[in-house]
């Protein structure tokens, strides 16, 4: 409100100088004070004007929505000068009494109707009306732009969320199965009557154990801290399969050590190379695990010896679905798992993009 008087007023005082300095190059001595209120009582009916306006669209929205419906708004605003008019002359026959009208006088109060009408010119009620047509439709576009990143936001917090679940979910399927097998490895060596080997193996799993734990609670992990966890997850093996089991790690240099993945990773694979090579025959086998940082990606490869003659391990294939879901989830198209044999090997190759430690959030 203040602000709008402030603007009224301003545009007051400078059409009153400026009609004051008309009035001195012609010749003639202007008076400020009723120049300043002639301006002033037009500067009160464009505001009254405005105002109106401003509450009709606002009760109306549909005066505005359409050009057609602001042409014909703006046609009937112009109309409403000729009843003023009318309304004018009619205090003759109304407010000043009874008598004689003749045309001189109706001639004369339309001659003072002109002045007052000047103030209110057609520009000015022009420049009124479309001015709050502008600022109307400028609302609305402000009111949808906010719907529409509020209503973004909220698609995006709730894709979030149901990604964060759907990890979540994952996750939970994992470690299960993560405990399920390393159980299964402590079962075989009590199985056997090895005391002292199964009691190293459960303070082995208590390790694990405790990383699985904290790992929980992290969407991100070291990957120095998932490959030392892999490893303690082959030695507890180790003491299952004894000589049978061969593991060659190349490739962990610092730069691969320092990136992130999401945690539990590598684990899922490990276990899907040892049940379908060591759990299928009796003879020893190798597992070769090799990283690389190569254009902006982290290639992660596993591999075990295709036996032909073993019988296959039927298993339901939680691990390398698992881990293809939870890498989408994560990174979405940038990462990649691919299966395949080589030279007589099957093999496990990841992609994903190098994020150095402290990058994610």
């Amino acid at each position: 409100m203040l602000l709008n008087i402030i603007l009224w007023s301003t545009l007051s005082l400078i059409g009153a100088l400026t009609s004051l300095n008309d009035d001195l190059r012609e010749g003639n001595q202007g008076d400020f004070w009723l120049i300043f209120q002639s301006w002033g009582r037009s500067a009160i009916a464009l505001a009254v004007l405005g105002y109106l306006l401003m509450y009709c669209f606002r009760r109306w929205p549909w005066l505005y929505a359409r050009a057609r419906n602001i042409a014909v708004g703006y046609g009937l605003l112009l109309l409403l000068v000729l009843p003023g008019q009318l309304l004018y002359v009619g205090k003759l026959f109304t407010l000043d009494g009874p008598h004689d009208v003749n045309w001189g006088q109706i001639q004369a109060e339309l001659q003072v109707f002109d002045k007052l009408a000047a103030l209110l010119r057609l520009s000015s009620i022009s420049a009124v009306y479309f001015a709050v047509v502008a600022i109307k439709i400028w609302q609305q576009s402000q009111q949808r732009n906010r719907a529409w990143a509020q209503e973004r936001e909220d698609t995006l917090a709730l894709r979030l969320e149901l990604e964060q679940q759907k990890s979540l979910a994952l996750r939970a399927q994992l470690e299960p199965h993560f405990m399920f097998n390393a159980l299964n490895a402590i079962s075989a060596l009590v199985i056997s009557d090895n005391k002292d080997v199964a009691l190293s193996g459960i303070q082995g799993l208590s390790e694990l154990l405790r990383y699985a734990l904290a790992a929980g609670d992290k969407n991100w992990v070291r990957f120095a801290e998932e490959l030392a966890f892999v490893q303690d997850y082959l030695a507890l093996q180790a003491l299952r399969y004894g000589e049978r089991l061969h593991v060659v790690i190349e490739g962990a240099d610092e730069q691969v050590l320092a990136c992130d993945c999401p945690p539990l990773l590598l684990q899922p694979l490990i276990e899907n190379a040892l049940r379908h090579d060591l759990d299928c025959h009796e003879e020893a086998s190798d597992i070769l695990c090799s990283f690389e940082c190569r254009e902006g990606n982290l290639l992660i490869r596993i591999s075990n010896p295709v036996h032909a003659e073993a019988a296959a391990n039927p298993g339901v294939g939680l691990g390398l679905r698992n881990t293809m879901a939870r890498l989408q989830l994560a990174y979405g198209d940038a990462a990649s798992l691919q299966t395949g044999i080589d030279a007589g090997r099957f093999q496990v190759t990841i992609s994903l993009p190098v994020n150095t430690a402290g990058s994610l959030v």
